[in-house]
């Protein structure tokens, strides 16, 4: 039985810090920074992830009792929270965020929460080194994946509650209590953010926010895998699909135009569908196509065989938006290419069957 209290508690609080954090940004002047790539115009403050943060916080401490895992998760959050803070209001350099991100993931592991055994084509690989290097690329991965789809109003906070509410059902079917807890609090103090984060967002998340909603979803994902049969690490690649699919486009795109990785620029999927569709709605279509991904989820416990007909289905209507779109390259379409090449050859030889 859930206790409502975990989830209408960091609502109320994220609800009512997230207007005292939009005033104290006036006098430490935390605002974002308009650019050739930003979407937005004026004074908007970009530290709304302290009110995620400290709702999360309170209603933690008032609520649940740590084990050692929870304890390793919080501490290692808090590291992603505190240097994503310093970075929104003095910048950091990338090199030196990547390392924060190995160290908190790090704390995780030492507190036990990583990947045990990893399993290939039927093939487990529990050498220490492996898993251990394995969980630090998985965290650092998701952490800078749901960082980089923080680019438009609601977007970020938006999937990553979709995605933390799909995890806390699955945790329940599991009777995974203690997964089940975290992420409905969690989602509750992302969802109040929200309210002032909707396009037209008054206030933005900024990396205080996004780095450790990034981090937290990780970590959870970890911790479930460990003892659960359901609550996998292959769950949270499918509900991070979009952001794990353009954070690869981007690495493939910039190499390809000699950029460095961390070298931002506009053609981000949201990008791309926001010229088509609109800010509000680009964001309501991503937060759909991740829900679908979830519900994907659900169809493949009932039946593997659907499931995998629906996922292949969703990432193949990916893939060509990809290719039409030129997100990686304006020559990158193959899929498109191997269906004009096979069309070619059944007029080919339509026309010479009529021929003869």
């Amino acid at each position: 039985m859930i206790d409502y209290k975990i989830i209408i508690v960091p609502l109320v609080l994220s609800i009512c810090l997230t207007p005292v954090i939009k005033r104290y940004s006036i006098i430490a002047k935390s605002y974002a920074q308009e650019n050739e790539r930003t979407v937005h115009h004026g004074k908007i403050s970009r530290i709304g992830g302290v009110a995620i943060y400290l709702a999360f916080m309170i209603t933690m401490a008032l609520f649940v009792s740590c084990d050692r895992a929870l304890d390793g998760i919080i501490i290692g959050g808090s590291i992603m929270f505190f240097a994503g803070l310093i970075d929104d209001l003095v910048d950091l350099k990338a090199s030196v965020k990547l390392v924060l991100e190995i160290i908190a993931a790090i704390v995780l592991i030492y507190y036990g929460v990583s990947v045990d055994v990893i399993r290939v084509f039927g093939f487990a690989i529990n050498i220490p080194i492996i898993t251990v290097l394995f969980t630090i690329i998985w965290i650092a991965g998701i952490t800078n994946a749901v960082n980089l789809i923080d680019g438009l109003d609601g977007l970020a906070g938006g999937m990553s509650v979709v995605i933390l509410i799909v995890i806390g059902c699955l945790a329940l079917v599991e009777r995974r209590i203690d997964v089940v807890t975290i992420t409905f609090i969690l989602a509750s103090a992302t969802f109040g953010f929200l309210v002032y984060n909707a396009h037209p967002a008054s206030i933005f998340m900024g990396d205080c926010g996004s780095l450790f909603l990034g981090f937290m979803i990780s970590a959870i994902s970890l911790l479930g895998f460990k003892s659960s049969t359901i609550v996998t690490l292959g769950l949270p690649i499918l509900l991070l699909m979009l952001p794990i699919i353009d954070t690869l486009s981007a690495i493939l795109r910039r190499t390809l135009k000699g950029m460095k990785f961390m070298q931002a620029d506009k053609s981000h999927l949201h990008h791309l569908l926001m010229k088509q569709f609109g800010h509000g709605n680009t964001v309501i279509i991503m937060c759909a196509i991740t829900a679908l991904f979830g519900l994907s989820a659900f169809i493949y416990m009932l039946n593997r065989a659907i499931g995998l007909v629906v996922i292949l289905i969703l990432l193949l209507g990916i893939e060509l938006f990809i290719e039409k779109s030129g997100m990686i390259n304006e020559k990158f379409h193959p899929l498109l290419s191997l269906h004009r090449r096979i069309k070619e050859k059944v007029t080919k030889f339509k026309a010479k069957f009529y021929f003869h």
